[in-house]
């Protein structure tokens, strides 16, 4: 190893004490000098006295603190480096109308970049807790995180050949579902694609207009057949399947005249709205596809739990979806390969049923369907399959706008004038609280309705499992019969004559009994109760008339 030259080192030894000479000679004079007598005037000038100011120097002070708000906005941000949250959240309300002017142009580039600056001031916006500009700030970023979802819901989709194809894998979960459909599900899967002839071509005149493959126009085939009324265990209703959150979502609308989800054409337009939605998330169909069937959100957090960061497809999720979903993917791809290629799968397909043609005509009256046809001289049912969406085969009582058959459009302003007005029967039902031992076919016989009718109204998925302390609702007015009026015995005459009461707030089962000259007993007889049940504002129960 080479020694250090001596020289060298002394040489840097002088040069680091002259260093530290030269930095001691800069202290101040008071730190190394006795002090020294009060400073002589001409040699350490002063200020005047202030009597000897000018005026002008006088007020010096005063005009410095007349300093204009912005001037003191601007030098409060430098010292704190915040800026005022009232102007970032114009800046930000008056970008994001930026964005809602490209968006409306086209301009969807110009229209992202808008809507990520405005979030961006919202960014910057710190607030305490009870600040009036809180609420402000929130519904700003609501507005924001709602247009770029409107963006991307409604711009022209070009995401390239991953978007345009559904890959079509020969693996042994699909061909399973091909031997199903082969086999025990054969005779469903013809009758699903004949009748797919009656929606087919308007489903797939509508993926064309976002770009997405042609080949989606089938998954209505495994989620109802195309059944416009298909109801699943789920809840899910429509040629699309869709649950009442999601139909909401898309705007899918409900009410006591019609369901959309029901709809052939908006349930279509807002199925293709989703799946847009969620290949965008997603970015590749199978994964979209599964989360079409049980949610983005439950997809997602499959995603998430994954201890391989790249292990997010279809096929990497399929052991971890609940078996449904898992089952979706492959049978659609199994229906597909099948169309594509019946003969290989010794299927032959039937002849499709026409595309539907009608005429639309607005109506602003509610009557039935049957009504209608029997005037215009058509069958009942071809309205009916026109316009699924109306719960009760009747129009709404307002503006609507109605299918009919071809050419009957220009007759309808004439004999809608004579037609009888119809409303829907209110929707009737009353609670029933479970007591243990109950079954939902005791329910049912002491309420004289049937265990499906209690299932359906209530989205039970099973008529065998109901606890004790649950609440159904009980379809009809909710009349409850004794035991030996369930069990087919005659109910006493007098019973017979019996009127509807309504709970009012205070009441209790004696004060009630009492006011209809009833003892308890007869009274919770009557209405087949039991012990000491609670009883609730507006509950309904029955009582006999004063003699």
């Amino acid at each position: 190893m080479k020694r250090p030259n001596r020289t060298a080192l002394i040489s840097l030894g002088i040069a680091l004490f002259l260093s530290w000479a030269c930095s001691s000679s800069k202290v101040p004079p008071k730190t190394v000098t006795p002090p020294t007598p009060a400073p002589v005037q001409e040699k350490q000038p002063a200020e005047p006295p202030p009597q000897e100011q000018p005026p002008e120097l006088k007020e010096a002070p005063q005009a410095q603190e007349e300093v204009p708000p912005e001037t003191q906005n601007q030098e409060t941000e430098a010292l704190t480096g915040k800026e005022d949250p009232s102007v970032l959240l114009e800046e930000a309300l008056n970008t994001y109308q930026d964005a809602q002017a490209a968006w409306e142009k086209g301009d969807w580039d110009s229209a992202f970049q808008a809507l990520d600056e405005a979030y961006g001031f919202i960014l910057k916006v710190e607030l305490p807790p009870d600040s009036p500009l809180v609420q402000e700030k929130n519904d700003l970023r609501l507005l924001i995180a709602q247009r770029i979802q409107q963006i991307y819901a409604s711009r022209p989709v070009t995401i390239g050949d991953n978007h345009k194809t559904i890959p079509l894998e020969e693996k042994k979960e699909v061909l399973d579902e091909i031997k199903s459909f082969q086999t025990k599900e054969k005779a469903q899967f013809l009758e699903a694609y004949r009748r797919s002839g009656l929606y087919r071509e308007m489903i797939v005149e509508e993926l064309r207009k976002e770009g997405l493959p042609e080949e989606l126009s089938w998954l209505p085939l495994i989620e109802s057949g195309f059944k416009v009324r298909a109801l699943s265990r789920a809840r899910a209703l429509g040629m699309w399947q869709f649950i009442s959150s999601t139909g909401y979502r898309y705007g899918l609308k409900r009410d006591r005249y019609v369901d959309e989800r029901m709809d052939f054409l908006k349930s279509t337009r807002a199925a293709v709205r989703y799946l847009v939605e969620l290949h965008s998330f997603f970015g590749d169909w199978s994964t979209a596809l599964a989360s079409y069937n049980c949610g983005e959100v439950r997809v997602q957090n499959v995603i998430r739990t994954q201890r391989i960061d790249y292990l997010d497809n279809f096929w990497d999720l399929y052991r971890q979806l609940p078996w449904e979903t898992a089952r979706f993917v492959p049978r659609f791809m199994a229906t597909l390969l099948i169309i594509n290629n019946p003969e290989k799968y010794d299927f032959d397909l039937p002849q499709p049923d026409p595309p539907l043609r009608f005429d639309s005509v607005p109506i602003d009256q509610p009557f039935k369907l049957s009504a209608l046809a029997a005037t215009l001289g058509v069958d009942a049912s071809e309205l009916t399959v026109l316009n699924p969406e109306l719960r009760y085969d009747s129009t709404p009582g307002y503006g609507y706008i109605l299918r009919v058959p071809v050419g009957c459009g220009e007759k309808i302003g004439a004999v809608t004038a004579g037609l009888p007005k119809w409303i829907p029967p209110e929707a009737e039902y009353t609670w029933h609280y479970v007591r243990r031992g109950e079954t939902l076919s005791t329910i049912a016989a002491r309420y004289r309705t049937s265990v499906s009718a209690i299932a359906r109204l209530n989205g039970l998925r099973s008529v065998h499992f109901i606890k004790p302390g649950q609440r159904l609702k009980i379809p009809g007015r909710g009349a409850a019969v004794s035991s030996s009026a369930a069990a087919g015995r005659s109910p006493d005459d007098k019973a017979e004559k019996k009127i509807a009461y309504t709970v009012k707030g205070g009441d209790t089962l004696y004060s009630i009994a009492k006011s209809h000259a009833m003892n308890l007993e007869e009274f919770l007889s009557l209405n087949g109760l039991e012990g000491a049940p609670k009883i609730f504002p507006g509950q309904q129960l029955w009582v006999l008339p004063r003699d």
